[in-house]
């Protein structure tokens, strides 16, 4: 099942297990539980602290327990962890034998003192990737609580199940049988969700933090190249993010990132992170800004959405985008119940039916190849007269045999049973004709917004939003600069966004030394 190198690379992760496990496996005579079989047999090899029975009973097949032999730890995984989701595997297989989790001890604690039972199910695709954070988050709270329980499923083997409970994209989290959440969702956010007093006492621990001399807004490449280049200079610096890494986190592949050939956008915002933290940064995760006002002292204040506010000298602000939607009757009402913005994560649920891509840009047009090797049929309606996807990609997809492009489209009402998706309706541009598609998705890839509704009347905002920008970064406002995806500069693109927020970073540092010094 593993090849000899990534056989070789287990062996030595597996040599951090201290204490005996033992791979309990609910198997069948079918060719998914033989690869599982295979699976785990390979994994056992690499460890004599690891031990394989065959005697698991559950009602998924296949499926296995990684379990604490003579403990009440463990966690269970329905489907095969490969893909994106083997390094979920690696990492039970790690905690559920004793290595210690990357986590400050107060957070083991609030683990631990959760109180009742919860019983998680998490439905995955191996091609997502944004499930692993999910489904180790879950792991993690089900090793450290023994109250708390946790199955990841892999949703593509578990068709009908998936159906029958209508779950339309991935991660799914549920919880003692009902929904808990959709989409990513990190270890800070499910303590808050489960934990009520927490709010409350983040709330106390920020009002009564000191001011800071450059506070980021935003937590993407943008903000973390402004806390980096900051921190350099010595002065106090934070990051206020709503989820650190921001848009990079739903992004499958990064190519064009200088000096990096390949990486993934968890993995690209993971390095953010450590980098940003490595400097002492003072990172503020789960909180949302919602505005600019003045502030004793000559400080600049920033209210948050939890009642605590933060205030700076400088201020930059990074809140970056978030994809486009259509703005049409029925795109909310079937969000992630068959409309959807993730082909990566969500394409494996729609294997076999009928879907439609609403853009014809690079993302539209990728993201119709990538479904068309899953689904049944892609239609991709493009608004224009003609795609604006590179000719490379359009020639791609004029090969496939089970697509077709529309262009001349608006996309006027995604239709529903109550429960999902069941169809589209368009108007033709030219003829000014009505039609309709029936459809099992639809997804979403027409650009992007900017997050700046919060700034509306204290910073200057083009007509499409976004933050006004000069060469320096600076914005309307003096002490306030900006950078990345928000602002006005052109072409959105990690790299550039990164360069901005270093420059706004050393225009903030600027600005600073050439104040008066406080009487």
């Amino acid at each position: 099942m593993l090849d000899n190198s990534l056989k070789g690379q287990l062996k030595a992760y597996l040599e951090r297990v201290t204490m005996p496990i033992e791979l309990v496996a609910a198997l069948d005579d079918g060719a998914r539980s033989q690869e599982l079989l295979g699976l785990l047999r390979d994994v056992a090899a690499q460890s004599d602290k690891i031990t394989l029975r065959l005697d698991g009973q559950d009602a998924r097949v296949p499926s296995f327990a990684i379990n604490r032999v003579g403990g009440d730890v463990g966690v269970r995984f329905a489907g095969l962890p490969m893909g994106h989701e083997f390094t979920s595997l690696v990492l039970a297989l790690l905690q559920v034998g004793g290595h210690p989790p990357k986590i400050t001890p107060e957070v083991i604690e609030q683990i631990r003192a959760l109180p009742g039972e919860y019983h998680f199910e998490t439905y995955f695709s191996q091609s997502c990737q944004l499930c692993p954070d999910v489904v180790q988050a879950l792991n993690l709270l089900s090793v450290i609580n023994p109250r708390i329980t946790h199955v990841a499923i892999d949703g593509a083997l578990f068709q009908a199940e998936v159906e029958a409970r209508k779950v339309m994209a991935v991660p799914t989290v549920l919880l003692n049988g009902g929904e808990f959440s959709q989409g990513r969702i990190t270890l800070e956010e499910i303590l808050a969700k489960l934990d009520t007093g927490a709010a409350e006492r983040e709330t106390a621990a920020i009002a009564a933090r000191e001011a800071y001399d450059v506070l980021i807004v935003g937590g993407g490449p943008a903000g973390a190249a402004a806390a980096v280049y900051a921190a350099r200079k010595g002065i106090r610096t934070g990051v206020l993010a709503e989820r650190f890494g921001g848009q990079v986190l739903d992004t499958m592949a990064i190519e064009n990132f200088i000096s990096v050939p390949h990486t993934e956008g968890p993995k690209f915002a993971a390095a953010l992170e450590e980098h940003v933290r490595g400097y002492g940064v003072d990172i503020i995760n789960l909180q949302r800004a919602t505005g600019i006002v003045p502030a004793a002292g000559g400080l600049i204040g920033v209210p948050l959405a939890g009642g605590a506010a933060l205030r700076t000298r400088a201020l930059i602000l990074a809140p970056g985008a978030r994809w486009r939607q259509m703005n049409v009757p029925g795109e909310d009402e079937y969000r992630n119940k068959g409309v959807a913005y993730c082909p990566h994560c969500d394409g494996p649920l729609f294997k076999g039916k009928r879907v439609a891509v609403i853009g014809g840009g690079n993302s539209g047009v990728e993201a119709a190849i990538d479904l068309a090797g899953i689904v049944a049929h892609v239609t991709l309606i493009e608004f224009d007269a003609q795609l604006r996807a590179d000719a490379v990609l359009q020639r791609k997809l004029a090969s496939l045999p089970n697509t077709t492009v529309i262009t001349s489209a608006l996309s006027t009402e995604v239709h529903g049973d109550g429960s999902k998706v069941v169809g589209l309706s368009y108007k033709d541009r030219v003829s000014e004709a009505m039609h309709r598609l029936d459809l099992d998705g639809v997804f979403v890839q027409i650009g992007l917004v900017p997050n700046t509704e919060w700034l509306k009347g204290a910073v200057a905002l083009s007509p499409r939003g976004e933050i006004e920008v000069d060469a320096r970064g600076e914005t309307s406002v003096p002490g306030v600069f900006a950078a990345g995806d928000a602002t006005t500069a052109p072409y959105k693109q990690i790299v550039i966004a990164a360069g901005d927020g270093a420059k706004a970073a050393l225009s903030a540092f600027d600005y600073l030394i050439r104040q008066a010094p406080a009487a």
